[in-house]
């Protein structure tokens, strides 16, 4: 490697070569071999130039220990940059399932230049996983799965796990003569097994398989039923396509609960921190404008009791309060709701039963919440009447919110749509105007006690 100090100023790098070293990734490389999983963590988010400073006069098992850490819109920018050799020896290091992960970041064109710079057989493998979904099983598999006959031995399967070096084991997959799923076999049971046993004798085969275009979520279901910490994936004749281990499984889930964070304010899967500007645009405006259309249906409300507000003042200062607090209940619903459907603890039958408990929580947090909040209005405007109004009302918006953030999610998802997309901005909506219509509507019917 090249050391900073003695480059001359503004020298350039020879062609094909890496950029130099700044003193900050000098010392950030010092540490590449010894701690690759640091080093990819402080290299996340820093400039391709810089990252592929540092990598590119690695040993090439080092490199790509620290690339297939990395982000995979990261990678991708990395082995474009790189040059053609380097990036060729990266993309061979990296396993299929991570190159399909990088090439869904690509445009068509820087796509295309990747796969035909990779071995034809791996450049296959990567198309296959790419030709299905996102979000679906045959999208998180990882291609290279190590098959075992039932007849092996246990000495003869341990010895060809030996063999298999770095390849990750943690189930031997059994097949018969035609690569039709036969089972598993706990690689903790065959250490312990009796060496001249057959691996067919201490199979499990009941051990689940999922078809390639299963759902994520379905994929998790099982894999969290049966413990499991890789999940064949076949086709329709039985035959092992694939494998899904759990910590690729992990992250999928890691990115996809990320997602579901943004979209749930009406942003975007696919916008990342450092993503370009119009990106954020792109995703965020839409949402923007549907919610400025929401937020006049609310004020709409306000305008129906504007004489009612013109009599009595008071009730303007209060209407935040109303709708805060309704928001805030809302929100949590919303979140316990989109937790259960996630981890798929509920399901769209059991809307009904949910309904009733968040009706019963709303009530009783409405009750204890509209005491404390009445009795500040009333020391505030010494009038019985608004401390009445503000008690009721505080109750009543408080429950629909309880129901509004449960029902929005589950209603989504009962029309196949998905519960994270900007249901946030449509419960604001729901619980403004739950929130003004009952404050106002109230004062209103009572304006004489006021």
């Amino acid at each position: 490697m090249t050391d900073p100090s003695t480059a001359a100023p503004g020298s350039a790098a020879a062609p094909g070569s890496a950029p130099a070293l700044g003193p900050r990734m000098a010392f950030i490389a010092q540490y590449a071999a010894r701690h690759p999983g640091d080093v990819a963590t402080r290299l996340r988010g820093e400039a391709v130039a810089d990252v592929l400073a540092v990598l590119a006069p690695l040993p090439t098992p080092v490199a790509v220990d620290i690339l297939r850490r990395l982000e995979p819109g990261e990678i991708g920018a990395l082995l474009l940059a790189a040059a053609p050799p380097v990036a060729r020896e990266w993309a061979v290091g990296l396993d299929p399932l991570r190159l399909a992960q990088v090439s869904a970041q690509l445009d068509d064109e820087a796509r295309e230049r990747t796969l035909a710079a990779l071995p034809p057989a791996l450049a296959e493998e990567v198309r296959f996983i790419t030709s299905f979904p996102p979000g679906t099983a045959g999208s998180l598999m990882d291609t290279r799965v190590a098959r075992f006959g039932a007849a092996l031995s246990v000495s003869e399967a341990l010895e060809r796990v030996r063999a298999l070096g770095g390849r990750r084991i943690s189930d031997l997959v059994l097949t018969d003569d035609l690569g039709r799923f036969e089972g598993v076999v706990r690689l903790q049971d065959l250490v312990g097994a009796t060496p001249s046993e057959a691996i067919g004798a201490i199979r499990n085969p009941d051990a689940p398989s999922i078809l390639p275009m299963a759902v994520r979520e379905d994929v998790l279901a099982l894999m969290e039923t049966h413990r499991l910490t890789t999940l064949p994936v076949v086709d329709q004749e039985g035959g092992v396509v694939g494998i899904i281990r759990y910590d690729g499984l992990v992250a999928a889930a890691k990115q996809d609960a990320l997602g579901n964070l943004q979209q749930m304010v009406g942003g975007s899967a696919e916008e990342k921190a450092l993503s370009p500007p119009r990106v954020g645009v792109r995703s965020r405006l839409p949402w923007l404008l549907i919610n400025l259309l929401t937020a006049f249906l609310a004020a709409s409300v306000v305008g129906l009791f504007e004489e009612t507000i013109a009599r009595v003042t008071a009730l303007a200062v209060m209407l935040p309060v109303v709708a805060g607090q309704s928001g805030n209940t809302g929100a949590q619903a919303l979140a316990v709701t989109m937790r259960g459907l996630a981890l798929r603890e509920i399901r769209v039958r059991h809307l009904p039963a949910l309904l009733r408990k968040e009706a019963l929580v709303g009530t009783f947090n409405g009750l204890a919440v509209a005491a404390v909040t009445s009795a500040g209005v009333m020391v505030w405007s010494q009038s019985l009447g608004l401390a009445g109004v503000m008690f009721l009302s505080m109750i009543m918006s408080m429950v629909a919110a309880s129901l509004a953030g449960a029902i929005i999610p589950v209603l989504l998802v009962r029309l196949r749509r998905d519960p994270a997309v900007a249901s946030s901005i449509i419960l604001t909506t729901v619980t403004d105007i739950a929130g003004f219509f009952s404050f106002l509507g109230l004062a209103t019917l009572l304006m004489r006690f006021l």
